[in-house]
């Protein structure tokens, strides 16, 4: 998955040890499927690089999963880094994951409503329940 654009912050939350709260914050986005690569996504995702995988977690990344529905992906994610500029830079430089997007990125078609260069489009959050 490429970078996820910034979205707005969620409420803290404290982490596994009681230390001081953290802001967790939900990201949401979607991006077409192109038909004739589903078997091929599907594929990879059920076999995604421990590289890739350690990259992200290593980027504050969690609870993260893709859905697909009617060749629309949906990716929910969590993040409770404190500089994720920084982070999306970290993802953005390894070289595995940059590997992995050029496998993933052709299997994907940005919706005719995301801004130019934008993959996957961000969805904004109208409603959560904690």
């Amino acid at each position: 998955m490429s970078a996820v654009p910034e979205q707005p912050a969620t409420p803290p939350h404290a982490d596994a040890t009681g230390a001081a709260p953290r802001t967790v914050r939900r990201f949401a986005s979607v991006i077409r499927l192109r038909p004739e690569k589903e078997a091929e996504y599907r594929a990879l995702h059920a076999d995604a690089w421990p590289q890739v995988l350690a990259t992200l977690k290593a980027a504050r990344i969690g609870n993260y999963s893709i859905f697909l529905r009617d060749g629309l992906l949906f990716s929910y994610l969590e993040y409770d880094g404190d500089d994720y500029d920084a982070d999306q830079a970290l993802i953005a430089a390894d070289p595995a994951t940059r590997r992995w997007w050029e496998l993933t990125d052709p299997c994907q078609q940005p919706l005719d409503s995301a801004a130019p260069g934008e993959t996957w489009a961000p969805a904004e959050e109208v409603f959560h329940l904690d």
